[in-house]
């Protein structure tokens, strides 16, 4: 009997290498404005939310309004970041192409950076229509909002989901949605040594390598499925 009905991917930091890209540029841009944050900031404050989040977190925390053009040309230039730099994780499309289950993204990201960031990595095709973005919902991650939405377009029972995630910020909206979630800490901005999560975004366990995920879990895979 297989453990789960359902595998939500985020995207950023979990099927695409693109965490460091994403704070490289935020910082440099924000830098225009006279604003000096650094990696550690950006990791702690901004990982897995979405763009209003920054944007409210930059204004009550430095009391400073972002210009209305900051986020078209913060996109464009992360865009064409990603155009020159973006991979896709490891293992990722075998992963991918050999899961038994159904499966969805669950991102923070905007309609259009998803769709171009999945493209590049050679997912799309994958991954299909099933990708949801918190713009379809009333509140972001850390909020249960988005994977609740996702598992109802797929029909599945929230307890019955497993959740692929980076970011405390996911952790913590895979929890408070009642699903299982490991905590992917393979990209390059965490790594095997990452420390250990505080105790309102304990993962129930921890996914190194994605060449590890049907050795966790074999049922998942299509041919242990098909035997």
């Amino acid at each position: 009997m297989r453990e789960f009905d359902l595998v939500i991917f985020d995207c950023d930091g979990v099927l695409i290498d693109s965490e460091l890209i994403s704070a490289r540029m935020l910082i440099a841009e924000v830098a225009r404005l006279g604003l000096i944050i650094d990696l550690p900031y950006v990791e702690r404050h901004f990982l897995g939310r979405s763009y209003p989040v920054v944007m409210e977190t930059i204004r009550r925390e430095f009391g400073l309004d972002l210009p209305p053009d900051f986020e078209a040309q913060y996109r464009e230039a992360l865009l064409a970041a990603f155009e020159r730099e973006l991979q896709v994780m490891p293992h990722v499309h075998e992963v991918l192409s050999r899961i038994g289950v159904p499966f969805c993204v669950a991102t923070s990201s905007s309609p259009r950076r998803v769709e171009m960031s999945l493209n590049l990595a050679g997912l799309s095709r994958l991954v299909g229509d099933r990708v949801y973005t918190s713009t379809l919902v009333a509140r972001g991650k850390p909020a249960p909002d988005l994977f609740l939405h996702a598992a109802d377009r797929m029909g599945v029972r929230p307890e019955r989901a497993l959740v692929i995630e980076d970011s405390l910020t996911g952790i913590r909206a895979g929890l408070a949605a009642g699903m299982t979630v490991w905590r992917f800490v393979g990209g390059s901005h965490l790594g095997p040594d990452t420390p250990t999560e505080p105790e309102d975004a304990l993962p129930h366990r921890r996914l190194v390598s994605f060449d590890q995920f049907y050795q966790i879990a074999p049922t998942l895979q299509q041919d242990r499925l098909t035997a």
